[in-house]
């Protein structure tokens, strides 16, 4: 908005300004070739005066080389051309010598305008750059009432045109100076109505982020900005207010139906001894009622993940990534995948060391999981400019691209992987610990086969927004993984 909104701006100032500065540029070249016209018309007067006083003496001769000195100081003094014809064409006394009436031209019109008695019309406008430019004035010889000569003067205009050029600086000099003022007028005043635009988008993004606590200032700005800021405050409190007591319902509903839920698996439990061994549909009704605990345990981890506040510290990421490795060894060696650490030994960033470690069990028991016997789960650890960057690459069977952009959805499963236990809660709850000490998670394919989960923690310390975003609640009990031998799908 701000490129579309300044250059018009500067556009319209820049015509406002063009159209005020080229009529006034216009109007001094014009004085200026006007006050150069008079002149020669004074001079060409003077020159018909001289010619009269010659025609009307005896002594013509005499008069008439006078009339010759009169030319040729002229022409020596101002470098115009200059001389006195009669009717058919004849000098009475020319300067240079063997200038003639031109044939064409603006000095042909003028010629021809003073013998039918009137002084020449106006000459058209000299511009600076018209190098060649001349300007012809003729003025009338009358005698008895009749023209008798003409006087023609043709002018060079270089003089003219450099005076036109030095009136036209301080213009020049003024408009620079005006535009620069309306550059940074311009600026300041998109920068006024824009500025509450830009804390409102990046608002937006950071509640979109997650981090609800968010808020504008509506002190900026035009009024119907300051407006939309105090409804956006308006419309992120309520957003906020009711993300929390769906929070709170779902931790208060989570919590209040373990007691029950516990009571009824040891009841189930206590009934199993009565019943024969191997019976099918006990072991259907029992699987059902631990996968209904996990599933409880899994919505509260959620709701305390997300209502949390991160514990940030600078963090040994490859530190941490090497315990997890190590702690989830035995769990993939049992199912005879491989499971090895790569990359960095040695690379801090700024995290929470409990919820990483949740994350990256979530991640690595997803990998260990979906990959089959005799593949490899690899955990490598990069830091990248003012990035770490921890990679968890499987070979397992992969995801398509649609269920790439779906992974991490709350309580969503492959189609292909329904049977695998699980609840579908395990990355949206890596994602909430993520989120909320300023690190992400993305998805990609791995080549040849399988999935790459890249986990990016800043090296550098979050501003005190970031660290609080998505949080709460601080205080709370953070989400904690699993032990390693009871995996979360």
């Amino acid at each position: 908005m701000h490129a579309r909104l300044l250059p018009l701006l500067l556009v319209l100032l820049a015509g406002v300004l063009l159209a005020l500065g080229f009529p006034l540029a216009m109007s001094q070249a014009a004085a200026e070739q006007q006050r150069v016209v008079v002149d020669r018309i004074d001079d060409t007067a003077r020159f018909a005066a001289l010619a009269q006083f010659v025609a009307s003496s005896s002594a013509e001769d005499e008069r008439r080389q006078i009339l010759q000195d009169e030319l040729d100081r002229y022409h020596a003094l101002y470098g115009i051309e200059a001389g006195v014809f009669l009717r058919d064409g004849r000098a009475m006394g020319v300067s240079p010598g063997g200038w003639e009436v031109p044939q064409k031209g603006p000095g042909a019109d003028a010629f021809a305008e003073a013998l039918a008695g009137r002084r020449s019309h106006d000459p058209a406008q000299v511009w600076p750059w018209q190098q060649d430019a001349r300007i012809a004035v003729a003025s009338p010889v009358i005698r008895d009432g009749d023209v008798a000569a003409v006087v023609l003067t043709d002018s060079p205009t270089g003089q003219m045109r450099s005076q036109i050029v030095r009136d036209w600086l301080p213009i020049a000099v003024g408009e620079v100076a005006a535009m620069l003022l309306a550059v940074g007028l311009a600026l300041r005043l998109t920068g006024w109505v824009l500025r509450p635009v830009r804390t409102l988008d990046r608002a937006a993004h950071e509640i979109a982020l997650g981090q609800f606590k968010s808020r504008v200032a509506a002190s900026d700005g035009p009024p119907e900005l300051r407006r939309l800021a105090r409804s956006f405050n308006e419309m992120a409190d309520n957003v906020e207010d009711v993300l929390e007591q769906q929070s709170a319902f779902v931790a208060d509903a989570s919590h209040q139906l373990r007691n029950p839920l516990s009571a009824l698996l040891l009841r189930i439990e206590l009934l199993g001894l009565e019943m024969p061994d191997a019976h099918e549909e006990f072991a259907s009704v029992q699987s059902e009622g631990k996968r209904l605990a996990r599933v409880l345990d899994d919505l509260l981890d959620l709701a305390l993940a997300e209502h949390t506040a991160a514990d940030l510290r600078l963090t040994d990421v490859a530190e941490v990534a090497a315990e997890r490795v190590e702690a989830w060894l035995p769990v993939a060696e049992r199912k005879g995948v491989s499971l090895e650490s790569e990359g960095q030994s040695a690379v801090t960033g700024w995290a929470d060391p409990v919820a990483l470690s949740s994350a990256l069990d979530a991640v690595v028991d997803n990998a260990v999981k979906f990959t089959p016997e005799g593949e490899h789960v690899t955990v490598g650890v990069v830091s990248e400019g003012d990035h770490v960057t921890l990679t968890v690459a499987d070979g397992g069977p992969g995801l398509s691209q649609e269920e790439l952009e779906r992974i991490g959805d709350r309580f969503w499963r492959s189609s292909r992987h329904q049977n695998v236990s699980g609840s579908g809660l395990g990355l949206s709850i890596t994602r909430a610990l993520l989120t909320a000490g300023g690190a992400s998670i993305t998805y990609e394919r791995n080549e040849p086969r399988g999935l790459r989960v890249v986990i990016t923690v800043p090296r550098s310390k979050p501003s005190p927004d970031d660290e609080t975003g998505g949080a709460d609640k601080a205080g709370e009990s953070k989400t904690r993984a699993r032990p390693p031998d009871t995996p979360d799908a």
